[in-house]
């Protein structure tokens, strides 16, 4: 299931750094993982479906080179997204 456009909006709001944001990495990592979530339920439903485990892993990858991108340019900025994302354990 993709994401509504509500929840797309709500999700920019939510992570954008200042107004009218909707391109930094913090936005971009935040859709990537709602995503991610979602393809990771329908992969639980359907295991044999493997042009979406491609696509999943394309974006678990995708991810993975934002967040190496925040990390070296900020730290701070970096834990403070994995924090209230909810990445690390």
């Amino acid at each position: 299931m993709s994401i509504t456009p509500d929840r797309r909006t709500q999700l920019i709001k939510e992570y954008q750094t200042k107004e009218n944001d909707t391109g930094s990495p913090e936005v971009q990592i935040a859709l990537l993982t709602e995503r991610i979530n979602n393809l990771t339920e329908h992969m639980k439903e359907h295991a044999k479906d493997f042009h979406s485990r491609r696509g999943l892993l394309k974006l678990v990858g995708q991810r993975r080179r934002l967040l190496a991108y925040i990390s070296r340019v900020n730290k701070s900025r970096y834990e403070n997204l994995i924090k209230r994302l909810g990445l690390r354990r």
